[in-house]
């Protein structure tokens, strides 16, 4: 029982005296780049769907 208060212990003050806690600005920026990542990664997937899309369907027709 004494090795998990020390774990818990050990991980508390390793939270709160060794951690690097990013500042509100920093906070901010990275929630900002990555919001811009996904809803690029999201129309460029969009795209791809459907451009395969309109491929398959087309060759299905060619093929019939």
């Amino acid at each position: 029982m004494t090795k998990l208060f020390n774990y818990f212990e050990q991980a508390y003050d390793e939270l709160i005296h060794k951690v690097n806690w990013p500042t509100w600005s920093e906070l901010q920026q990275s929630t900002l780049i990555t919001l811009v990542s996904i809803i690029l990664l999201t129309a460029l997937i969009f795209l791809m769907d459907g451009s395969s899309e309109i491929v398959f369907e087309n060759f299905y027709k060619f093929f019939k």
